[in-house]
């Protein structure tokens, strides 16, 4: 069934009300993908906050116009999926790249990342960057260290001396006075 005019230009607007308030895309191609690996993906990806379209070329084109992501969405060829997120894209980038190791079919096209247009090499180091809370996590330890090894180095001073003067009371090296 031919798909009218009019409901095609609401997908566009859709779409496109979708892509300006995004980050991150990756721009995606699959071939002989089954329903059930759709659904799959589908539902790994809304686990992360992120979501899947598979779109016309021409119609992601024309959605993508005057946003972020222009770059990534002009001269595709062939069958395009996008993945899009506003938050973190190496979430994304994990999720799509385990998805393509598991499932050869389906293979990276292009992508923007915080604005910037990135290659398939970059979306593949990009899935093996830690995620924002690992990132987080570190600087804050990183952070807080030195501060952890002066206080203990402070608390030692006070402790030997603690552990001096308790052992002179159990081996009565003190006089009563």
């Amino acid at each position: 069934m031919a798909v009218t005019r009019a409901k095609k230009k609401e997908q566009v607007e859709k779409l496109g009300e979708d892509l300006k308030s995004v980050s991150s895309v990756i721009v995606s191609t699959y071939t002989k993908q089954t329903v059930a690996k759709d659904c799959e993906l589908r539902k790994t990806l809304r686990s992360t906050g992120a979501k899947y379209r598979v779109v016309k070329n021409t119609l992601a084109e024309r959605a993508g116009k005057g946003t972020k992501i222009e770059p990534a969405l002009t001269n595709l060829q062939g069958v395009t999926s996008i993945a899009y997120t506003s938050g973190d894209p190496v979430a994304l980038a994990k999720v799509l790249a385990k998805y393509a190791k598991d499932n050869p079919e389906f293979t990276f096209k292009a992508g923007v990342v915080e604005g910037r247009v990135v290659t398939v090499k970059d979306i593949e180091a990009l899935a093996t960057m830690p995620s924002k809370e690992e990132i987080y996590s570190k600087l804050l330890y990183m952070l807080s260290a030195p501060a952890q090894r002066l206080v203990t180095v402070m608390n030692a001073a006070g402790r030997d001396l603690a552990v001096v003067l308790n052992q002179g009371v159990q081996e009565k090296k003190f006089k009563e006075a």
